[in-house]
Parts: structure tokens; sequence; C-alpha cells
């Protein structure tokens, strides 16, 4: 069963026949299931409603499912899960990169699909958690907030993804304090192995993006040679 039965997801795929099945057995999971044939649907679905996770594939004629991804990624912070047909790690990184949270290679078992989509919205900050420390953490002229888990640039919100959210939970609860990448993926829900870990580098960098005024010259979000990544704020 999932994890949150009300949640409502949004399934873009051009297959109508593999749109009908993941329909089907998500509903049976308990899940209020929306479905969509293209990006453009899609997009004339998000406009009228509110979901709790996209599933997205990438092989879609006309605009791909990667390249909507990065797009919608300018105005929401919804969670996306790809599929993909594309076993390259060049491909899945792509994905991340634009702002996905996760990927699962076709074929796949429904279950292991469940079990993402659980793992996602079980990131997915649904209510304040019990931070031990500053409320209010600064890094240059951005600062985030760890009860509501908010991260604001001045007086502009900075949109986090799920991924990001999390990940900035997991370290200001303990700034000052390195976080290996292999405690980062089980924090995660991931599975363990290094293209997960690989997958953690692109959503630090991401997140790097909307933190540092030179991401490529860390100062608040930095790797500790051997120990992994730790925030270190003002």
């Amino acid at each position: 069963m999932s994890v949150d039965a009300d949640a409502h997801l949004l399934v873009v795929d051009d297959d109508e026949r593999i749109r009908g099945l993941l329909q089907k057995f998500l509903v049976r999971q308990g899940f209020l299931v929306s479905v969509a044939r293209d990006a453009a649907q899609a997009r004339r679905l998000l406009g009228g409603l509110a979901f709790d996770l996209l599933v997205l594939d990438v092989m879609m004629p006309g605009e791909d499912g990667i390249s909507l991804t990065r797009e919608l990624r300018q105005a929401i912070s919804t969670p996306i899960l790809l599929l993909t047909a594309r076993g390259e790690t060049s491909d899945r990184i792509a994905g991340l990169e634009a702002g996905a949270d996760d990927y699962l290679g076709k074929p796949f078992e429904p279950k292991e699909l469940l079990l993402r989509i659980n793992a996602i919205l079980r990131r997915v900050p649904h209510e304040k958690t019990g931070v031990v420390g500053p409320k209010v953490l600064h890094m240059g002229q951005v600062r985030y907030d760890t009860e509501r888990g908010e991260l604001w640039r001045g007086e502009d919100p900075v949109r986090l993804t799920a991924t990001e959210s999390q990940l900035m939970r997991i370290f200001s609860a303990c700034p000052g304090e390195p976080v290996t990448r292999a405690k980062l993926v089980e924090d995660l829900g991931r599975d363990r192995g290094q293209a997960q870990e690989r997958a953690v580098d692109v959503q630090i960098t991401r997140l790097r993006r909307k933190i540092e005024s030179d991401p490529k010259q860390p100062r608040y979000l930095q790797t500790v040679r051997g120990a992994g990544y730790m925030l270190a704020p003002e």
C-alpha cells in the first residue's frame, strides 16, 4: 500500500496501454491517478489541478520528459519520477540535472515503482520536524528556515525540489558536521550503490546553485575530502 493514500499522481506516457496499466495498478494501491498522453496534455492538467507527484516517461514524441521536467522546475516543486528505457548513466544524470527527484529504468516491476513513489512521498516535507539548533541558518545572501523548511534569497523564496528539501533538512540537523554520501543515499531512501551516490552528487550540485554565489567554489555546502558533504552556515 502507499504511504500516502490521498496522494494525487499524474502519469504521463504516450503508450496508451502502459498508461492504463499504471493507472489501474496505482489506483489499487490507494492513489488518485490522472493520466496524460503527452507534455501538452500534462500542462493542461497541471494548469487546473494540484498533484503530489508526477511520473513522466522520458521518450515521448514531441517534447520529451527531460525537457518537460526542466521547464516545470521553473514554476513548480512537485516531485518528479522519470521512467526511461535508456540505460546509459549519462541519460539518467541528465534527468536529475533537469530537476527530477528519481528515475526508474524500463522494464520495471510494478512493486519497484510503488517503492520509488513511496520513498519520494516520504521525502516531501508535510510537517515540521524537531530540528535542534538555530531556527534560521544564514549562508551569505541566502537563509534557511529550519522549522518551515524554506530557503530564501533576500525577500524571494527559493524553490526546492522534494529531494533538495530533504537534503537541506538532513544537513541543517547537523551543521558543521560532514555527512557521508552513503548516509545521504540511505536517508533519502535510495538503494545503496555507486550509481545512487553519483545521483546524490548531482543533487548536491543543483542545491549549490541555489545556495552559493559561486557554485564551483562552494563556501557553505562544502565537500569534505574522504568524509562526504557538510553544511557550514555563518
